[in-house]
C-alpha cells in the first residue's frame, strides 16, 4: 500500500507540476491594477523630479567654474568622481544586466533562439569591446592629428635655434628646449572628451529604455516606488556624466548642451511612453527584444567606461597613489556610491 502511495505521489509529480510551474509564467499583464487617470498623475509627478534631479546632478561637477571646491584639481572633485564611478557601475551590473538577462530569457519570447543562449551577456560583451575599440581608435585619430601640428624636434626633444646675440665682434649660438607637455595635454583633454560623449551615449540609451516604460505604464503600484527611485538614480548618473564632462573642458555652449539633453531624455522617454501605451505592451515579443538588446548595450558600455576611463584612469594616476588619505577616502566614496545605487535596485 505505501509503494502505491509513493507510485502515485512520482506520477502527480511527474505529470502535473511541470504544467503547475508553467502556469505560473504568464505574458497576459494584470489589468487588476490599471489606473490611467491615477497613473497620470505619478508620471507628471515623475518628470518634474527626475527633470530636476538631473540637472542638479548633471551641474554639480560643472559648478567648478564658479565654486573652487569642486574643480578637478582638487580633492573634493575626487571624491565625487569615485562616488559617481561606483554609481554608474552599480547601474550597469545591478541595475541593467538583469533586467536585459530577464527581458530575454522571458517566456514570452520564442524558445528558439532565446532560451537557448544568454544573449544578453553576448551582447553586453560586444558593445563593452566596441566601446573600447571607439575608445583606442578615438585617442589614435587625436594622437597623430596633435602630432602633425607640433613641429618637428630630434630624439632629445630639442631644435636648436639661432640666438643672434650683437656684441663687438660677432654673434653666439644657442639652444631652445621644445616642451611636449602641451601636446601631452592636448591628448588627454581630447581623450576625455571622447570618454564624456561615450558615457552620455550609454546612459542615454538606457535612459530611454527607463522613460518609456514607465511612461507606458498605467499601474500606479507599478509607478509610485519608481518616482524615488528614478529620481535619485538621474542624481547620481548626472553626478558621474557631470565630472567626465568638466573634465573635459567643453565650451559653456556644448557642456550645457550636453546638461540639457542628458535632464531631458527621460522625461522625453516618459512623454513617448505615454503616447504609445495604447498599444505597447511590457510582455510582447517585439518589446522584450528591444528592451532587452539596447539594455544589454547599454550594460556594456557603463561597465567598460566606468572601470576603465573612471576608475583605473584616476585610481592608478599618480595624484591618487602618492596621496594615501586621497586613495582610502576615494575607495569609501567608491563604495558608498555603489552601495547606494545598488539598493535602489529594491524599487527600481
Amino acid at each position: 500500500m505505501k509503494n502505491k502511495r509513493v507510485a502515485f505521489s512520482l506520477l502527480f509529480l511527474t505529470f502535473f507540476l511541470p504544467a503547475l510551474v508553467s502556469s505560473e509564467c504568464t505574458c497576459d499583464e494584470d489589468a487588476d491594477d490599471r489606473n490611467r487617470i491615477e497613473a497620470l498623475k505619478y508620471k507628471l509627478v515623475a518628470v518634474a523630479s527626475i527633470l530636476i534631479a538631473g540637472a542638479i546632478g548633471v551641474s554639480i561637477p560643472i559648478l567648478g567654474k564658479i565654486i573652487p571646491a569642486f574643480r578637478p584639481e582638487n580633492n573634493v572633485f575626487v571624491l565625487i568622481k569615485a562616488f559617481a564611478a561606483g554609481v554608474i557601475l552599480a547601474t550597469g551590473f545591478v541595475h541593467i544586466l538583469p533586467d536585459a538577462f530577464e527581458s530575454l530569457s522571458s517566456p514570452c519570447l520564442p524558445e528558439k533562439p532565446w532560451g537557448d543562449f544568454p544573449f544578453a551577456g553576448l551582447i553586453a560583451m560586444i558593445s563593452a569591446i566596441g566601446t573600447m575599440m571607439v575608445d583606442l581608435l578615438a585617442t589614435s585619430f587625436y594622437k597623430k592629428s596633435n602630432l602633425t601640428k607640433q613641429k618637428p624636434v630630434n630624439s632629445d626633444e630639442e631644435k636648436e635655434v639661432h640666438v643672434h646675440t650683437h656684441s663687438t665682434h660677432g654673434h653666439a649660438h644657442g639652444s631652445v628646449m621644445l616642451s611636449s607637455s602641451e601636446g601631452t595635454d592636448e591628448l588627454d583633454l581630447s581623450r576625455r572628451r571622447v570618454i564624456s560623449q561615450v558615457l552620455e551615449l550609454g546612459i542615454l540609451v538606457h535612459s530611454v529604455i527607463i522613460g518609456v516604460s514607465l511612461g507606458a505604464s498605467e499601474s500606479p503600484k507599478t509607478i509610485k516606488p519608481l518616482v524615488a527611485a528614478l529620481t535619485f538614480h538621474q542624481l547620481f548618473e548626472g553626478m558621474g556624466l557631470g565630472g567626465c564632462i568638466a573634465e573635459a573642458k567643453f565650451k559653456i555652449k556644448k557642456a550645457a548642451l550636453m546638461s540639457i539633453f542628458f535632464s531631458l531624455t527621460t522625461p522625453i522617454g516618459i512623454a513617448i511612453g505615454f503616447g504609445i501605451s495604447t498599444v505597447y505592451s511590457e510582455t510582447s515579443p517585439t518589446a522584450l527584444m528591444v528592451e532587452g538588446i539596447f539594455n544589454s548595450a547599454a550594460a556594456g558600455i557603463l561597465i567598460y567606461m566606468a572601470l576603465v576611463d573612471l576608475l583605473a584612469a584616476d585610481f592608478m594616476s599618480t595624484r591618487m597613489q602618492d596621496s594615501p588619505k586621497l586613495l582610502m577616502g576615494a575607495n569609501i566614496f567608491l563604495l558608498f556610491g555603489a552601495g547606494c545605487m545598488s539598493l535602489l535596485a529594491k524599487w527600481a
